[in-house]
Order: structure tokens, then sequence, then C-alpha cells
């Protein structure tokens, strides 16, 4: 199967509409500063009906670790390029217009649970 990678500027992607039938995101949905005009961008590529899939870190499924990732938000980003804790990634792929196929919200053995939240899935583009 060929892969093409971009290695680009996720808010603004060189390619084709309707181009692409999957994409991959792995653990930069926290960074990009505009993450809204890169996944609007991931959904024009994409071919309708296309597959996001995607391994993001974001708010925690529970309450208790979200006041902590809400703390530890404003050094994160100042220590890691940018990076949040408290990026909801489900809400940004759904207000994206994706439709969620499948997810698993998990918390990486060994990680901190304020770090280590993390969300794995499909997400069909309309």
């Amino acid at each position: 199967m060929p892969v093409q990678r971009s290695g680009l500027d996720g808010q603004s992607l060189p390619f084709a509409d309707d181009s692409y039938d999957a994409a991959l995101s792995t653990w930069t949905l926290c960074t990009i500063p505009d993450v809204a005009a890169a996944l609007a961008e991931v959904r024009r590529v994409l071919k309708p009906g296309g597959t996001l899939h995607f391994l993001e870190h974001g708010l925690a499924p529970d309450e208790r670790v979200r006041r902590w990732q809400e703390r530890l938000d404003p050094l994160e980003q100042r220590i890691a390029g940018g990076c949040h804790f408290t990026r909801p990634v489900v809400g940004l792929l759904t207000a994206a217009g994706f439709t969620i196929q499948e997810v698993d919200v998990f918390y990486e053995k060994g990680a901190p649970k304020f770090a280590g939240a993390d969300s794995l899935g499909t997400a069909m583009s309309p």
C-alpha cells in the first residue's frame, strides 16, 4: 500500500481535494496552533467516506485528572512546544465534521494520568 507522508504544516496541506482514502494523525493535535484548520484540511483532502486513523493524547475521562491537566497545561505549553493536555480529541473531531467510527479512551501504562490520557480510533469524513 503506498503511503505519502506530508511532513508539512497540517493547517495547509499541499494536496488536491478528495485525493486520499485515509489519513493518520499521531500525537499531533495537541500541538497544532489552529487544530480546527488542520482538521478542515484533513477533511478536504480525504475522499468522502475516507478514514482518519488517530492516536492522540488529550483531555482525560476523569474529572480529578482533568483538574490536574488544567493546572499543568500552561506549564506544558511552555516546556513542550505548545502542547496542550486539555484538548478534547473526540470533541474536536466531531466539531470538524468527522463521524467517530470507533474510539478507545485509556491511560498509557507507566505514564502519569495527566499526561497519558489517550484516544485511539477511527473517524470517517462526510
